[in-house]
């Protein structure tokens, strides 16, 4: 095979540059879009949720961050599953079994780990009453998170099968199932919110009930993408659920655990600067909610880039191609860094278009609301390209399943400069709600810095050869 005709799919040749900008945008594209489908999914909720008032959102705010962050984490641990599938099939042997196996493991791994991660949000109320937010506001917020949680294990089954759509080139699939559960979620939304078609006026919890429904939804969508299609049918990855692999199981753990300890640090730092914007009042932290919404929007984009290079590089990984795994990291370093220099122009000259995907800008209630939320876009900005360096940057390092030094890159950064930046702005000068988002930037150019480096240092470091031991124990499948 030639490298023009190589699949851009698969390692069998190193590709040319333009090739591998192809192959990138190729498979990128439907992971940014499903993950911007995604957000769209929250950003239901927001909207809906913002139509009953300030403390509604607040509270709501203030369990999704919470939730967000544990289902994060959890999502990060199973989501080593990728990286591993790919390099099986950048082996070039059969890769049935050892893909087969890693899935099954990852099916088990993430009802492990839903079930743990329920128990850690009925920690909200607490939480809640430890960071002192208003009486009313945890109320509130009880009753949504304790119908919420049980979205998380269909949430993360559903992100393992995603996880083999995509590196088996059918991330199409993940695109189009999340664009029909942003239709399941918003009717959900507006059934059991308001009371309409027939069903309970439930208000906030109405806004739980609908995202129950809409994770059961995407769940039963994977499996019936995947018993229909040839390709991805024939590793029959529902079959001999029963039938343990733990040495593939512990590998799974071993190679994700840190990358959910990186997504805990970054995810944290953003859900701890609500619980501290919330101690300036529910006005700061529904502007903060926001803005902050627009700035995950528009991170989504890298992080489907961040995705697509863990698979990419995982390919050429497995084939030993060194020069393959230069390229493709390279490569989706530029998407992403390109991308976010256009959000970043955005924010700043167009804001309020962008806050009226969510709130009334003009409306005399909104009007502190908005204040707020402006002042935070300029920072949110600001952070921008190098949110999606240090995205991208995780992400080929995750492809060479070097997860446990980006770790701690990852903590050092968002936890010493980044929160200790936050609190000393935000609550010992009169920046206030501003100094917690530069607490925010301070941490992410820490880490796309550190992150950077190590990517470039990667020969160096020996980084690019596989690992010796880690090969799957024969098992029957």
């Amino acid at each position: 095979m030639t490298r023009d005709t190589a699949p851009l799919d698969t390692p069998d040749a190193t590709l040319s540059w333009r090739q591998e900008i192809r192959a990138t945008f190729a498979l990128a594209t439907p992971l940014a879009a499903a993950n911007l489908l995604q957000m769209l999914t929250y950003s239901i909720d927001v909207f809906f949720i913002a139509r009953l008032g300030e403390e509604p959102l607040a509270a709501a705010a203030l369990a999704v961050s919470l939730f967000g962050l544990v289902l994060w984490a959890m999502t990060a641990l199973t989501g080593a599953v990728a990286p591993l599938i790919a390099e099986a099939l950048g082996m070039r042997a059969p890769a049935l079994r050892p893909v087969r196996r890693s899935v099954r493991m990852a099916l088990w791994l993430a009802v492990f780990c839903g079930i743990i991660g329920m128990g850690l949000c009925l920690l909200l109320e607490p939480l809640m009453r430890a960071t002192g937010q208003q009486e009313s506001i945890i109320a509130l917020a009880r009753e949504y998170n304790l119908l919420i949680i049980y979205s998380m294990v269909p949430m993360l089954l559903a992100s393992v099968l995603r996880n083999f759509v995509s590196a088996l080139g059918r991330p199409v699939f993940a695109t189009a199932i999340t664009g029909a559960g942003v239709f399941v979620n918003g009717f959900a939304n507006y059934a059991f919110i308001f009371g309409n078609f027939g069903a309970p006026e439930m208000g906030l919890q109405g806004a739980a009930i609908a995202t129950i429904i809409t994770s059961l939804f995407t769940l039963a969508a994977y499996v019936v993408a995947i018993r229909l299609d040839p390709k991805l049918h024939r590793y029959h990855v529902f079959g001999k659920l029963w039938s343990p692999d733990w040495s593939r199981f512990w590998q799974i753990v071993r190679v994700g655990t840190p990358i959910s300890l990186t997504v805990t640090a970054e995810a944290g730092i953003f859900g701890a600067a609500a619980f501290l914007m919330g101690r300036f009042g529910a006005a700061e932290l529904a502007g903060h909610t926001v803005a902050l919404q627009l700035a995950a929007l528009a991170f989504q984009v890298p992080f489907g880039v961040s995705q697509a290079v863990t698979i990419r590089v995982g390919y050429f990984y497995g084939a030993g191609d060194s020069e393959g795994i230069k390229r493709a990291g390279w490569v989706a370093l530029a998407i992403g860094a390109g991308f976010m220099m256009f959000t970043a122009s955005a924010m700043v000259l167009a804001p309020y278009p962008l806050l009226s995907l969510f709130v009334d800008p003009y409306a005399a209630k909104n009007a502190a609301l908005v204040g707020f939320a402006l002042q935070y876009l300029v920072l949110a900005a600001a952070f921008q390209v190098v949110d999606g360096i240090q995205a991208v940057a995780a992400g080929a390092l995750r492809g060479l399943q070097d997860t446990r030094v980006p770790m701690w890159i990852a903590i050092f950064s968002y936890w010493v400069p980044g929160f200790g930046t936050a609190i000393w702005l935000g609550f010992f000068t009169p920046l206030a709600g501003v100094g917690v988002w530069i607490g925010l930037a301070t941490g992410l150019a820490f880490a796309a810095v550190l992150l950077l480096w190590r990517w470039n240092a990667r020969e160096r470091l020996d980084l690019t050869r596989r690992k010796s031991g880690e090969p799957v124990t024969p098992l029957p499948a």
